[in-house]
């Protein structure tokens, strides 16, 4: 499908994007460009990427220029990326937040070779260390102001997903950073949350280590996620992710308040309501 693609980040997106091209058979070449030599090198005895270049070497003779990397840096790159490409190319983002990068790039010249997309998966871990294969085989894929890309393109890029394994969903650029908010971004401020509280009380790791059962490691291993990428993301996305904290709060409040009160005919309800989710996760 590409002769050549760029990646631009050459962490767990794009790696596991880049493994799942060559695996499919999709590109001939994969040109890494990344902000740092160690990554780079990595990438390389990975098998992520055939060849590191710096982005004004690689952008030009690539097909598929798909960006990766933290959200505060992509808007910067991506300004670079489009003073670069020719009419004939396509690039995509693969961001957790995209208001502002749209916005960004709403009047580029070349806005229409754009599509802002976001694969909805992820793990705690980061760099290309952990890329992993199959990553994207059954997980929704939302595209932002699909109307305002090339159509040419934006059917190239939803063949590219599809043929990993993921689904379309459409949405503006403020509706996918609000549901963002309710279904990642909290779940992410919950897990730091969870974590500095146990920390905080836990003073013995050794009891941590020997009590934390599945629960509780499910719960907070997002923990584990890269300040770098995600305190940009917060910061992006702040006015929708402080509508959901307010939220949350307000739940928590409820379950404190039954507790204080022995109210447990209310907290049984509380906890009925929840299980309500059961119907849409499995």
């Amino acid at each position: 499908m590409f002769n050549t693609v760029t990646i631009v980040g050459v962490g767990l997106i794009s790696g596991s994007f880049s493994l799942a091209l060559k695996e499919k058979g999709l590109v001939k070449k994969v040109i890494g460009v990344s902000r740092t030599a160690a990554s780079a090198q990595k990438a390389l005895e990975l098998g992520l990427i055939d060849e590191v270049l710096p982005l004004e070497q690689a952008v030009p003779q690539s097909d598929l220029v798909y960006v990766a990397i933290p959200v505060d840096a992509t808007i910067p790159v991506m300004r670079q990326v489009m003073d670069l490409v020719t009419d004939q190319q396509i690039v995509a983002d693969a961001g957790s937040t995209k208001h502002a990068l749209c916005e960004a790039l709403g009047h580029h010249p070349m806005r229409a070779r754009f599509v802002a997309t976001h694969p909805m998966w992820g793990t705690e871990y980061s760099g290309p260390e952990a890329a992993v294969r199959d990553a994207f085989v059954g997980r929704a894929c939302v595209i932002c102001e699909k109307e305002k890309s090339d159509p040419a393109a934006v059917e190239k890029v939803e063949a590219v997903y599809r043929a990993l394994g993921m689904h379309m969903t459409y949405m503006d650029a403020d509706g996918h950073d609000m549901h963002a908010a309710y279904i990642s971004h909290i779940s992410h401020i919950t897990s730091f949350a969870l974590a500095n509280t146990v920390l905080e009380k836990e003073r013995e790791d050794e009891a941590i280590f020997e009590l934390a059962g599945g629960g509780f490691e499910s719960t907070v291993r997002l923990a584990k996620s890269n300040p770098a990428m995600w305190v940009p993301i917060f910061m992006q996305n702040r006015e929708n992710v402080l509508d959901v904290l307010n939220e949350h709060i307000s739940q928590l409040r409820k379950f404190k308040a039954c507790l204080e009160k022995e109210n447990y005919t209310y907290l049984q309800e509380l906890i009925e309501n929840a299980n309500k989710i059961k119907r849409i996760l499995k």
